[in-house]
């Protein structure tokens, strides 16, 4: 059976060069290692707006897809440990597909193996490809949906990831319960006016949204990390 990881890694502006070093170079690794299905090396935003002026330098996530008797190697694996040297915090998620809809790069990444009644955390990721002419017209839809996210009853976290800075958008998302993600996405009304939207105007050429088990966390995850930018850190 396969399962979800998600890694987040925080860390210092000084450190900045060895982040984009990893994100030119880790691909490689990643598409040898025959246990990996499925991987995306992200950018992330601090979870205010959603656009590219929310770009974040000091966290980077990976998202991997792999067989769940390769987790363990892998969280032990040369690559992950080489983040984990400079990293200020690392935070790992071990996730079980419930739903997913849609396509990313054209494949359907996640198969649903956890059951639909699941009554622990989940966590949500969302990601879509705009189409270059609706760039200007998402990100003005963007901060009412933005400001009901992050007052929405049961979310414990949220930020912005993304393969590149414009035209290439995505939420990674904890939380309390399957009910309250339902809440957000279906009765939320700011949501459902974006959803309405996104049928009249069409400005994605590709989209998904997934829910998932959360079956384990390790380390600590912020929406924004001022850790990584603290001088007094002693790291």
């Amino acid at each position: 059976m396969s399962v979800t990881l998600f890694y987040s890694w925080e860390i210092k502006r000084s450190s900045i060069p060895l982040a984009l070093w990893h994100m030119a170079v880790d691909r490689i690794s990643l598409k040898r290692n025959p246990q990996i299905t499925f991987f995306k090396s992200l950018g992330t935003g601090r979870g205010e707006t959603f656009t590219p002026s929310d770009a974040d330098a000091t966290r980077w996530a990976l998202l991997v897809v792999l067989e769940e008797s390769a987790v363990e190697e892998f969280h032990n694996s040369a690559l992950i440990n080489s983040w984990r040297s400079f990293a200020v915090h690392e935070y790992r998620a071990t996730l079980a597909p419930i739903a997913s809809h849609g396509e990313w790069s054209k494949t359907e990444p996640f198969s649903p193996s956890a059951p639909a009644d699941w009554s622990g955390k989940v966590a949500a990721i969302t990601r879509a490809r705009i189409k270059p002419r609706m760039n200007a017209i998402f990100w003005r839809s963007v901060p009412e949906v933005n400001e009901s996210l992050h007052a929405a009853p049961g979310l414990i976290t949220a930020l912005g990831i993304g393969e590149a800075p414009i035209g290439l958008q995505g939420t990674f998302s904890i939380w309390e319960s399957a009910s309250a993600l339902r809440d957000f996405a279906y009765r939320g009304q700011a949501h459902q006016r974006v959803i309405a939207r996104t049928q009249e105007l069409g400005w994605y050429s590709e989209e998904l949204f997934a829910r998932f088990a959360l079956i384990e966390e390790r380390g600590r995850i912020s929406t924004c990390p001022s850790a990584a930018t603290n001088p007094d850190d002693g790291i």
